[in-house]
């Protein structure tokens, strides 16, 4: 007997029934949907797999309704829509886009007040979930969010798993030192040496950067982001790698710290917001909002708030 919720394969072996997009069957214990691999039973010679594991690997929703006995699977939008709140995934650790506040106990930055909007033109309430750089995307893949905001670079890396939007914010990677030390790091060539001591957060682009182009410095991980300005002001850490926007962010605020380069940058990227790949109902209405945002001056606004 088939389970609630299962659903013909597409290319059965044996010769199933068609019943959903970009599915292949490639033996009778699994099948492939959308480039993920989901369980899948055999029954009376056809593959049937579930609604649920379906939904998630589109990147959507399933609902089940017992009393018609039909199985949905619908867009991330409809249900964010039914259900009353989007769940906005966050670091909190990143300033100025995204920053947990222990005295409020509430998020805020240029993000979380993105993000509020959005909610707001939704029509809806949002929820925002405490996440990780190093455990961002596999939260995301666990479905624990609806879509990721907090400064997160657009890359081809991450587009190979997730769906990034269209950027909002141009930035670039520059280092952030000590004021007197101003006329010593001016370059990647002074940065990359053994004598020169890096403080970098895990998991993300920052640290990704120095791998790459600083192998001679002597270089640690600091688990919390916020920890590291402080402390090369202090003098534990000669650099700061970091984008050029948080970097300006920091020297503003402790006239220790210089913001070296931040009119010319190591490289030139974009801030995007990052959702679940294959939901393109979700995406486009994303997309759209985005570009409101930019023609109505909102992004402008937020810009000037928490950046200028």
């Amino acid at each position: 007997m088939i389970g609630k919720g299962l659903l013909a394969a597409t290319l059965l072996v044996g010769g199933g029934f068609i019943a959903l997009p970009q599915a292949q069957a490639y033996n009778e214990e699994s099948v492939i949907i959308d480039g993920k691999k989901v369980n899948s039973q055999l029954v009376n010679g056809n593959v049937f797999v579930s609604a649920q594991d379906v939904a998630k690997a589109l990147g959507r929703n399933v609902t089940i309704d017992e009393k018609d006995k039909t199985v949905s699977i619908e867009s991330r939008l409809d249900t964010i829509l039914k259900r009353g709140y989007i769940r906005v995934g966050t670091t909190g650790d990143y300033k100025p886009f995204t920053y947990f506040n222990p005295k409020t106990q509430q998020f805020e930055g240029y993000d979380i007040d993105a993000a509020k909007m959005l909610a707001k033109d939704l029509g809806v309430e949002v929820q925002f979930v405490k996440t990780s750089w190093p455990t961002l995307m596999d939260d995301l893949l666990a479905d624990k969010f609806d879509i990721a905001v907090g400064g997160i670079t657009r890359n081809v890396e991450r587009q190979k798993k997730a769906h990034l939007s269209q950027g909002y914010i141009q930035f670039g990677k520059a280092p952030l030192i000590r004021k007197e030390d101003k006329e010593k790091f001016k370059s990647i060539e002074d940065i990359n040496k053994p004598e020169v001591r890096i403080g970098v957060n895990p998991g993300g682009t920052n640290e990704k950067f120095v791998r790459a182009y600083l192998p001679k410095a002597n270089v640690t991980v600091v688990e919390n982001n916020l920890d590291i300005p402080h402390l090369v002001a202090e003098g534990k850490f000669d650099v700061m790698i970091t984008d050029n926007i948080e970097a300006m962010l920091y020297a503003k605020q402790d006239p220790r710290l210089y913001a070296a380069l931040s009119d010319k940058p190591f490289t030139i990227d974009e801030k995007g917001f990052m959702m679940h790949r294959g939901d393109t109902v979700f995406s486009n209405w994303i997309e759209l909002w985005m570009e409101e945002m930019e023609l109505k001056g909102e992004f402008e606004k937020l810009k000037k708030k928490w950046i200028e």
